[in-house]
């Protein structure tokens, strides 16, 4: 079982302090003491508390002035001031200084109980909804995965079955396909979505600091270990943990991770009793992990346990149809944050694009997209305005093979053509699907499937 919360107690009297101290470890909750404002406002920065409950008559610094402090290391700390020298005056100013709630000494223990309780719930309450708010903001559902080709509308139909199982997932896809994409919409899509995501990215980690990382310390595990620090896995608690790029893990942290899949345990750092925890389990690699199992370089025991179900991420050269749809809704995306006059592109700068290898996929288009809106003149993006790599306009060497390169290029001229058609009878349907000898419908459906929409 997981700790009930993090709490700190600051008060100047050895005994209250103490009393207080005891009473809430026996009730699960993970407890740091202060005995003056200075030393508490240090163990705040470390320790996260997520209430203190401070005397509000101390020497040097009293409780409004403490709390305030605290709040500038730990916004998301709640505050609870206790005091012998209970007035309405002091409770106001306390509650103006951000204190959750008021106690006076002497006080009741189920009322103090009770009153701790709704603050920590209070906190995490509101760090869900931070949470939710970042997921929102960053991209969370499925319908976030833009694409009208086939290939993404079974990806989506697939992350959808994915997100009921609850069952660990890996996602393969070069960089840019969208990976973490796909894990928060697994998330959003399941039974988690109202308990935090987590990201883990383990390029990021340095190798000594990946255990801690992960599983969280002890006070006094290592020498700037002052306090006790939940890890990733810890945060994650009912909810889900992405490990992007998974194959980059050291072999040793490997091992760790397998025990925390295998057994939904794991001990700190510097610890001696096992933590367990609820999570789902999502990683993403832009390696081939079978290939690296046989060359010695990723654990088959772990490679196994990951693999649980696992989708690919395509390419964006394995579905150029959607470049148009994509390309349109980065310029309605980064419009506003650009200052940019931009509304649309020509039909000539949306062949070019469509035509690019992107190497790093969508992300790449994306970057593509905002630096032509930066140097368009007009109100549209013209050929000239797009700038990119010499390799960006080759196609990738090894795969795709020829076939998808020739879908690509074929994908692509069969929109121009249906364009033609379409411009040539007056953007009349019926008679472009005639000419083209296609029904009605099937044109309706290569168009939304082309972006093309209809400019007189």
């Amino acid at each position: 079982m997981t700790p009930a919360g993090r709490i700190l107690v600051v008060d100047d009297e050895p005994k209250v302090r103490g009393i207080l101290a005891a009473i809430l470890r026996d009730e699960g909750y993970t407890v740091e003491e202060a005995g003056e404002g200075s030393r508490a406002v240090e163990l705040a920065g470390s320790f996260a508390p997520h209430l203190a409950i401070v005397d509000l008559q101390m020497p040097k610094m009293d409780g409004i002035q403490t709390l305030a402090r605290i709040h500038e290391v730990s916004p998301q700390t709640a505050g609870i001031i206790l005091t012998a020298h209970g007035s309405i005056r002091s409770a106001v100013q306390a509650i103006r200084q951000g204190a959750y709630d008021y106690l006076t000494k002497p006080f009741d223990n189920e009322q103090l109980l009770l009153v701790v309780e709704r603050s920590v719930e209070h906190v995490r309450l509101a760090a869900e909804v931070d949470d939710l708010r970042r997921q929102v903001g960053r991209g969370g559902r499925l319908e976030d995965i833009l694409g009208e080709s086939p290939v993404i509308i079974d990806i989506r139909l697939r992350l959808a079955r994915i997100a009921e199982a609850d069952a660990t997932v890996l996602i393969e896809g070069e960089s840019g396909t969208g990976k973490e994409l796909a894990a928060r919409g697994i998330h959003h899509a399941g039974r988690r979505r109202e308990r935090p995501f987590i990201v883990i990215d383990c390029t990021a980690i340095p190798s000594t600091l990946l255990e801690s990382t992960f599983f969280g310390h002890e006070k006094g595990a290592f020498t700037d270990a002052q306090a006790r620090r939940p890890g990733k896995f810890e945060e994650a608690d009912g909810g889900t943990v992405f490990l992007d790029e998974v194959g980059e893990l050291p072999f040793d942290a490997q091992a760790k991770l397998l025990r925390v899949l295998q057994e939904r345990e794991f001990t700190r750092v510097g610890g001696t009793s096992p933590v367990h925890v609820d999570v789902r389990v999502a990683a993403a690699t832009n390696k081939d992990l079978a290939r690296e199992v046989t060359e010695g370089r990723f654990r088959e025991d772990l490679y196994y346990r990951l693999n649980v179900l696992k989708i690919r991420m395509p390419a964006l050269r394995e579905r150029p149809g959607d470049i148009p749809l994509l390309v349109r809704h980065f310029i309605a995306r980064h419009r506003p944050g650009l200052g940019s006059r931009v509304t649309g592109i020509s039909e000539e700068a949306l062949n070019v694009l469509s035509t690019c290898a992107w190497r790093g996929n969508v992300r790449e288009l994306e970057n593509a997209v905002q630096r032509a809106m930066l140097l368009a003149r007009g109100e549209r993006i013209e050929e000239e305005d797009i700038e990119h790599s010499s390799d960006a306009r080759r196609p990738a060497s090894g795969e795709p093979g020829l076939e998808e390169q020739i879908r690509a290029l074929t994908e692509s001229a069969e929109r121009r053509i249906i364009l033609e058609a379409l411009k040539k009878t007056g953007w009349n349907r019926t008679l472009a699907a005639e000419a083209l000898k296609i029904s009605r419908k099937t044109l309706f459906n290569k168009m939304q499937s082309y972006g093309i929409e209809e400019t007189r």
